[in-house]
Formats: structure tokens, C-alpha cells, sequence
């Protein structure tokens, strides 16, 4: 099974049980890791793994943290979204990315499938997130 973007569904569990806080003040780390086109990830991820992590110059094992932004409500649907992140000077292909809680056990909470390899070659990897808006937020809960 490849790459598929989804909200984990463990996620969704863990959300209703009060486990990860997005609040930009006392809140819970998120990270995001880039994985190869050989990782198996979904909405059945539920916590990161090192398996098919992609490995290269500027990229480290685990990914890289993100900032939050607070959590808002748009239209009914309340978004989750976070910063955009950057590896400088990196040499590194990767498929698709987990976003997981560092600070709750490295829960998962969604994989993204980029649609084909993405790579950088001693430039920057940026992952750019979409606006925080109902139709277009990374995390979305309507």
C-alpha cells in the first residue's frame, strides 16, 4: 500500500480523549518527517516510524518541528495549521509526509502523498501548508 493522504483515524480517537493540544502558547511539539515512495502510511498510521524515512544532506532523522498557529473556526470547520518549513541546503527525495505529536508518544495525525517524488539537490525542501480555511486547511474538522 503506498502513501495515501488521509487524517489518521487514531487521530480522531485521540482528539475526542483531549491528547493533543494545537494551542500555539503550552501546546503540544508537532513535527513533520518526509518519507520515500516505498513507506506504507494512511489513515491506519498511528504513530511515526523511521521505516522508508527518506535520509540525505540537511534532513534528520525524525523531521523537523513545526510552529503552530492557533487553531481557528472558518465557516463551521475548525483548522488546524502551521507554519511553512524548510530544510536548507538539503539533497533529499521524499513521496509524501507524516505531521505527528512529538510530545504524545509521536501520534500520528495526517499523511500527505505530494503526488509524485519531490526533491531538492543542495537547495531548500520546503513544504508550503495551504491557507487555515475550511476548504483548504491541512487539518480540517467539520
Amino acid at each position: 500500500m503506498p502513501i495515501t493522504t488521509a487524517v489518521c483515524n487514531s487521530f480522531k480517537e485521540e482528539l475526542c480523549e483531549g491528547l493533543h493540544n494545537f494551542l500555539l502558547s503550552g501546546g503540544d511539539a508537532f513535527k513533520v518527517a518526509l518519507y520515500t515512495s516505498s513507506a506504507t502510511l494512511g489513515a491506519t498510521t498511528t504513530a511515526y516510524s523511521a521505516t522508508n524515512e527518506v535520509s540525505g544532506t540537511g534532513y534528520t532523522a525524525g523531521g523537523g518541528t513545526l510552529t503552530r498557529i492557533d487553531p481557528t473556526l472558518d465557516s463551521g470547520t475548525a483548522v488546524i495549521d502551521f507554519a511553512d518549513f524548510t530544510w536548507s541546503t538539503s539533497t533529499i527525495t521524499a513521496r509524501g509526509m507524516l505531521i505527528y505529536n512529538s510530545t504524545n508518544a509521536n501520534r500520528a495525525v495526517s499523511v500527505h502523498d505530494f503526488g509524485s517524488n519531490q526533491s531538492s539537490s543542495g537547495g531548500d525542501f520546503t513544504i508550503q501548508f495551504p491557507a487555515a480555511a475550511a476548504a483548504t486547511a491541512i487539518v480540517r474538522i467539520a
